[in-house]
């Protein structure tokens, strides 16, 4: 039987991960400094722990995994990561992929996936929909908005590196904006999907609610079982430079505030 590593196995995605890559038949460990807060673990096995810590981690691999998923970092939505106060936590995510390569080499496991994010695209390439250019090649001069696309960024060039000196073969995937059930919706953490139904969800009819920014900011939005499907595809697939999993439709905050304001039936002014 294959065997697979979900490090993050206890977040929104990785607890999806864990449940695909179950029903695909392999036996999975997740690895995580906390349990699932809205589903239970369908691991085998669950390893709670801190990656950071090189002890721990070295226990966590203990053995050539066939597939070894990164999903771990010190992240959440835009309340989180331009927030300031969390940046240097933020940055030590970094710990966690040098952690996890060196005892992925050490133990001569073959292919591991690393979760990067648009968050490494220069910050001017976001703001309105007609300059929006987020092609895999517009990386570099690098300017991201905050240090969570720093450290992605570093992130990448360990896997690449990696990827040429040794006989690991990574895989990444720069994420963008992924949502559906399980996932976060309060406490800071949230995508901005999340964040907006919480808000109009509590918000009385008449009110208003808070628009981050100027509401012009363009993203595009996927679905976390997409989200999945082309992580899994990607890990399998012999693509070894850093490739956009997401859409190609491009929406704007407001507009999709005015979506969720259309579905909940309520008439809401945007602040």
């Amino acid at each position: 039987m294959k065997t697979a590593l979900v490090c993050g196995g206890g977040g929104f995605i990785g607890g999806h991960l864990v449940r695909r890559l179950k029903r695909d038949g392999l036996w999975v460990r997740a690895v995580d400094r906390k349990h699932h807060e809205f589903a239970p673990c369908e691991a085998d096995e669950f390893a709670l722990g801190d990656l950071r810590d090189a002890r721990f981690c070295k226990e966590a691999i203990d053995r050539p995994f066939d597939e070894v998923y990164q999903l771990a970092a010190e992240m959440g939505g835009a309340e989180f990561i331009f927030a300031g106060r969390f940046d240097a936590d933020i940055l030590q995510s970094c710990m966690i992929d040098l952690n996890v390569l060196t005892n992925c080499v050490a133990r001569a496991v073959k292919r591991v996936f690393f979760a990067s994010s648009a968050c490494v695209y220069p910050q001017g390439n976001q703001v309105a929909r007609e300059a929006v250019n987020c092609a895999e090649d517009t990386v570099y001069p690098a300017n991201p908005d905050s240090e969570y696309g720093w450290t992605k960024i570093f992130g990448e060039h360990l896997y690449l590196a990696h990827g040429r000196c040794s006989s690991l073969q990574a895989r990444i995937a720069r994420y963008h904006n992924v949502f559906g059930p399980y996932g976060a919706w309060n406490g800071g953490r949230e995508k901005a999907p999340a964040a907006l139904c919480r808000k109009i969800a509590l918000a009385r009819n008449g009110g208003s609610i808070e628009i981050l920014g100027d509401g012009q900011q363009s993203r595009t939005f996927l679905f976390i079982t997409e989200c999945i499907e082309g992580t899994i595809r990607l890990m399998r697939s012999d693509v070894v430079e850093p490739l956009n999993i997401g859409s190609d439709e491009m929406v704007t905050i407001e507009e999709l505030a005015d979506l969720i304001i259309k579905i909940s039936g309520k008439v809401l002014h945007k602040t």
